[in-house]
């Protein structure tokens, strides 16, 4: 079992109530120990950045010190906690003077020999993909979501240095691990315009739509955060850019604790998802039918593999099997690239393929009745095939 000291910060109990319950619930299924620290304080996030440096330094450095006690490295989901409370460990452990005046200031030894670990951090490397998949049983069949780290998970490099600044993949892992597909698109470590949508709403309003857009364009059905702040001005927020900027985005926000106790079987309420201001039961049902159906399909597919099997081959009952097939093709293609494809996008191209060639729908009628493996295969091939056709 993992055990870590357990720093909530101010927002898992409020703002971010979400991420504080589908957070206990996802230490629960993966055997993550939380040991609250004792008296633990604000670490000052951006108001005590703002105010005074070394202020912004013994706010987090005051916990710290609790942690060391316990012999504890401190897990700090809030992306904002998190940042603040390394820069205190490499302030304290880099300069000499510098941890002097906060041992003063907070009038407590504090060495900086406890580590500070993001979510991310613990559940891609700490626990990894393969503990987390034993555990999913309600895999998110077909849910599409841009991963956004935000400003403060991954910079700067200095002070995080888990994943890449540019182009992070811990969150892209655990959402792979939960049966989910995480897009490719390249806003991920942009700024969602965090506390500057209230002071300066004509600057912060623009910066999430700039997010929201670039994550719908680049195919995306939801959005998945570790930040409390980012969390709440994607979602609370989307309303007001939507009429702001006369579009619709309608799209679900979702801390990643909640994808990965959702995925190992808790139920939406039990995660908080109910709470959301963009709707997300709505798509989170879709999923459920998505996975329902898939699990029948290779159901299906496992059935129709043991007879071949186990059957002596007939001829003429493949051979109207194969005609059967065909006319299946030729009735319903995509229902039929569906049972090859998961991904729908790839599914589309695969019925632009067989649309007006009869030997490749033959093909693939023939190997869909004698070999599954084969046919979805060569569907995939058809697919590359053709793709890399248009890009030329």
């Amino acid at each position: 079992m993992k055990e870590f000291a357990y720093y909530p910060g101010c927002s898992l109990d409020s703002s971010a109530i979400e991420y504080g319950l589908s957070m206990e619930r996802t230490a629960d299924i993966l055997g993550i120990k939380l040991v609250e620290l004792e008296d633990w304080s604000c670490c000052g996030a951006t108001s005590g950045h703002n105010t005074d440096h070394l202020l912004s330094l013994a706010l987090p450095a005051r916990n710290l010190a609790i942690a060391e006690k316990t012999g504890l490295n401190v897990l700090a989901p809030c992306a904002a906690c998190y940042s603040r409370h390394r820069a205190a460990e490499h302030a304290i452990r880099s300069s000499k003077s510098m941890g002097d005046k906060i041992r003063e200031v907070i009038d407590m030894d504090v060495q900086g020999t406890v580590e500070t670990l993001s979510i991310l951090d613990v559940l891609a490397n700490h626990i990894g993909f393969d503990q987390i998949t034993q555990k999913v049983t309600k895999p998110l069949t077909g849910m599409k979501a841009a991963c956004y780290y935000g400003c403060l998970l991954v910079r700067p490099v200095e002070i995080t240095g888990f994943d890449d600044p540019e182009d992070p993949q811990s969150m892209d892992i655990i959402v792979k691990a939960t049966g989910a597909t995480p897009i490719d698109w390249s806003y991920k470590t942009e700024c969602c315009g965090a506390a500057l949508v209230t002071s300066r709403p004509d600057v912060g309003n623009r910066m999430l739509y700039n997010v929201l857009r670039n994550a719908q364009e680049s195919g995306a059905e939801c959005i998945v955060t570790a930040c409390p702040l980012c969390g709440l001005n994607l979602d609370m927020r989307q309303a007001a850019v939507e009429k702001e900027f006369k579009t619709r985005f309608n799209l679900p926000v979702f801390y990643v604790t909640e994808l990965v106790a959702l995925a190992c079987g808790d139920t939406p309420k039990q995660v908080g998802a109910d709470r959301h201001f963009v709707d997300a039961l709505k798509y989170l049902s879709q999923i459920e039918v998505n996975r329902v159906r898939a699990a029948s399909e290779k159901t299906e597919q496992k059935v129709e593999a043991t007879k071949s099997e186990t059957e002596s081959p007939d001829p003429e009952a493949t051979q109207k099997k194969i005609d059967a097939m065909l006319k299946g093709w030729q009735k319903n293609p995509e229902k039929m690239a569906a049972r090859l494809i998961e991904d729908e996008e790839r599914a589309a191209v695969l019925v632009e393929v067989m649309t007006g060639d009869e030997k490749k729908m033959s093909r693939l009628a023939e190997l869909m009745v004698t070999d599954t493996d084969k046919a979805v295969k060569a569907a995939e091939a058809f697919v590359t095939a053709e793709l890399k056709k248009k890009q030329a």
